[in-house]
Order: C-alpha cells, then sequence, then structure tokens
C-alpha cells in the first residue's frame, strides 16, 4: 500500500524473482514445489518493496524461489483451506481476521523456533497472537494538503471535525477498522485510555456532524489523490502514503498529532504444502533488523523490530510508525481483539449509516 521511491534495481529484482500466480488465486492450485515459497500480499509498489527487501534475499540466500500472488483475498484463502489445495505460503492479512481465522483453524501455528525469534526481537507482544507475527507498522494520522493550509492545519482530531476553522472535505477509508471510529471519540473528548469498547452510539453522533462532508476512499491511490489534489484537503490517512507522496512532490503531509498505531501480520494459511519453508523465512526475517530497516526504507512503514530502527536514519524515521518521533505523538493502538469480535455487526451498521 505504501511505498517510498524504489531503485530500478529492487524493482527489477522484484520482477525476476516473482510470478504472479493467476491460478492460484482461485485456491485451486498444485502443490507447491520444495523449495518455493508464494507470497500474497496486498499488491502494488508496497508487494514490491516488501518482496525485494525481505523475501529475495532470504531466498537468494537458501536457494529458494519466491512467486508471487495478490491481492490478499480471505474468501480465497479460506476456500483453499477448506479444500484442501493450498496454494499461498505468506500471506499479508488484518489483525482482526488473524485472530479468528487462527482461532478458527484456518492458519498454521507458529512454531517453537518463530516464537523464539519474536522474543529475541523484542517485538511488541500486542502485535502477535499464536498464528502471526507483524510484517509492518504503520499510523493513521491526518494528512493535509499544503497549498490549502499553507500555515495553520489541524493537529486534532477535535480539529479535523472543526470544518468551521478548517473548511473542506474530509476524506475517510470506507472501512469498520480503518480508524474512522476511533477518531470520532476522540474527537468527542473521549480519553484514549478509555476507547474500548467504543461507545458507537457517540460515534456515530460525531460523524452525524461533518456526514455532509465526507468523502469516502477504498484504496491507497484514491486516498492521496484525494488530499493531493485538494477534493478533500484533509484526509485520515495511512501515514506511508502520504509520506510517498510527498517524497514525489505531491502538495501533501503527514500530521502526527494524535495518530493512531497500526499495523499488518503475516500468516501462513493451513495445509500449506511449504509449512516448514514459510517457518523459516519468518525466523529470518525476525532476525534479520538490517533487511527491515531497507524494508522500511523502501515502503515508508515501520518495522516488525524496534532493533531495526538502529539501521534508520534520523530523518526516515520522523514518519515511520514505531519511531520515538511517532509514538511519543500517538493516542492509542488499534485494539484488534475488540475488532475480532466486533467487525461483523459494526460493519453492517456502518454500512447502513453511510446509506442512509
Amino acid at each position: 500500500m505504501h511505498d517510498r521511491k524504489r531503485t530500478l534495481a529492487a524493482v527489477a529484482a522484484v520482477a525476476a524473482a516473482g510470478m504472479l500466480l493467476s491460478g492460484c488465486a482461485g485456491g485451486g492450485g498444485a502443490a507447491a514445489d520444495a523449495k518455493s515459497l508464494t507470497v500474497t500480499m496486498w499488491g502494488g509498489a508496497a508487494q514490491e518493496g516488501h518482496v525485494a527487501t525481505v523475501f529475495q534475499p532470504w531466498a537468494e540466500e537458501n536457494g529458494v524461489t519466491i512467486q508471487q500472488d495478490s491481492p490478499t483475498d480471505y474468501a480465497k484463502l479460506d476456500a483453499m483451506v477448506q479444500a484442501g489445495k493450498v496454494a499461498w505460503g505468506v500471506v499479508e492479512a488484518e489483525p482482526n481476521f488473524t485472530e479468528t481465522a487462527c482461532e478458527a483453524g484456518t492458519l498454521a501455528k507458529l512454531n517453537d523456533e518463530v516464537k523464539q525469534a519474536i522474543a529475541a526481537a523484542e517485538v511488541n507482544p500486542e502485535f502477535v497472537n499464536d498464528c502471526a507475527i507483524p510484517i509492518l507498522q504503520y499510523s493513521f494520522t491526518i494528512a493535509y494538503n499544503t497549498e490549502k493550509f499553507p500555515g495553520a492545519h489541524p493537529t486534532t482530531w477535535a480539529e479535523f471535525f472543526d470544518t468551521e476553522k478548517f473548511p473542506g472535505k474530509r476524506g475517510f477509508w470506507k472501512y469498520a477498522t480503518g480508524g474512522i471510529f476511533e477518531a470520532a471519540l476522540l474527537a468527542d473528548g473521549v480519553a484514549p485510555a478509555d476507547l474500548y469498547p467504543l461507545d458507537l452510539n457517540r460515534a456515530f453522533k460525531k460523524l452525524d456532524t461533518i456526514k455532509s462532508d465526507i468523502v469516502w476512499y477504498d484504496t491507497g491511490d484514491q486516498m492521496t489523490q484525494l488530499v493531493a489534489s485538494g477534493e478533500a484537503p484533509l484526509v485520515q490517512a495511512w501515514n506511508g502514503r502520504i509520506t510517498q507522496a510527498a517524497a514525489d512532490g505531491q502538495p501533501v503531509a503527514n500530521e502526527f498529532g494524535e495518530n493512531l498505531i497500526t499495523y499488518d501480520h503475516v500468516v501462513i494459511p493451513s495445509g500449506y504444502a511449504n509449512e516448514q519453508l514459510a517457518q523459516e523465512w519468518m525466523v529470518w526475517f525476525l532476525s534479520h533488523p538490517e533487511a527491515q530497516a531497507k524494508q522500511a526504507e523502501e515502503t515508508g512503514y515501520g518495522t516488525a523490530s524496534p532493533k531495526a530502527l538502529e539501521f534508520i536514519p534520523q530523518e526516515i524515521q520522523q514518519e515511520l510508525a514505531g519511531s520515538e518521533a511517532v509514538n511519543s505523538q500517538s493516542v492509542a493502538t488499534i485494539d484488534y481483539s475488540y475488532w475480532a469480535e466486533q467487525y461483523g455487526p459494526v460493519t453492517e451498521r456502518f454500512n447502513v449509516w453511510m446509506a442512509q
């Protein structure tokens, strides 16, 4: 989803190493080759950056062929596992999904070697479950158009909701777990420590106050275009995409005041033929902070291990989730245990509210 400027060499390496397994996406792929690993992520430039920095170097060291598919699709993953024809090896997924899928037996449990590597890498225990490790961290920030707001801009969610002081449309991700309810409650004065369980009645009441000014986005490209064009000069954003757009010369910037920390997982579907190989990659990933640092510089996403920050220049850390510069301004971490339980009913209510 998020990426910095990539070198041609990195992109070429990914192109040479990866294959798009369109036939596998439907869940009917053949058994994996003994020395191949299929990586499935959200696609685009971010996937290229991930594969080039934290998959391909491991593959070259171990004589493994990296194959690719995209995007992650939870229904397809479930169908593969149920059919016993699992073509995906390491899959990027959201923590609310991984928690419920792990409990359902859809995902392979982490082995002892991976658990030891997690501890050695000093990964935040909140970012791990029995089947998943973090691949990255990011923040939900207040992104703003620097031409529309050359001086003062919102630095809190209360100011983000103040359309009189800061006029213009507001952009939100059309997704229940995308931070919209947390932002609304913070804007309404709820203390960060009291966010969960979410007071949904209060959140919807606050959202009603700016409903006519909301513009929805589905993808990172749409999000960036909204704020860069000025159509929605203020957007609740994924910080990495805004960092990349700013580096590309677009008139956008992140405000990290009251940012919300979040993260993505990688998991192994149950029944994958090369599960042991996938677990070995996890150990390598966790044990190579310098590779995680390269991933962060390529993608604009924070690292799984805090040890990787030692390899990242301070100027880059200023916009990197997981760094002191960003975390010191954060108000909360998205509670995916809550969302694992509430995603279905909240999404249903959210969809009805949007349609009204």
